[in-house]
């Protein structure tokens, strides 16, 4: 069943989402432009405020050429933006930090991706022993 979100963009020069043929991530694009100095942090205004459906939240990631391109990362790692954010000044940011170098973004660069996911549904946490089978621990993995 297909979604709808809403989408209030910050004013008409900002590109218009669309969802892309490959993949399930819609990029996100600088809505200025930015100089940042190496080891500095900013907020990266993307443009868009959005009302995205009840029971879905987005995941804000960086897109998988944002490190190479800009020397920037995402500085909590990975965003999460809930439904409930959706008032005319919840605008979504990309948290940067340059880490190599000075670096130059420019407006309507492609700097993130988003997509929608369900939110987790209601759980309940009970105490008890792990008792399946061990896999070796933290790390464990592909160590032959």
């Amino acid at each position: 069943m297909t979604k709808t979100i809403t989408v209030q963009y910050l004013n008409d020069t900002i590109e218009k989402l669309q969802k892309i043929d490959k993949g399930d991530w819609i990029d996100l694009r600088a809505a200025h432009d930015y100089s940042i100095k190496k080891g500095e942090f900013v907020l990266i205004h993307l443009g868009v405020a959005m009302k995205l459906p009840d029971g879905y939240e987005a995941h804000l990631a960086p897109r998988s050429s944002t490190y190479s391109k800009y020397g920037v990362i995402q500085a909590n790692s990975v965003g999460v933006v809930d439904n409930s954010y959706c008032g005319p000044s919840d605008w979504w940011y990309f948290p940067a930090i340059a880490l190599e170098k000075d670096v130059e973004i420019k407006k309507g660069d492609r700097i993130c991706q988003f997509r929608i996911m369900e939110k987790q549904p209601a759980i309940k946490f009970v105490e008890g022993k792990m008792t399946d089978k061990d896999r070796g621990g933290f790390g464990s993995t592909g160590t032959k």
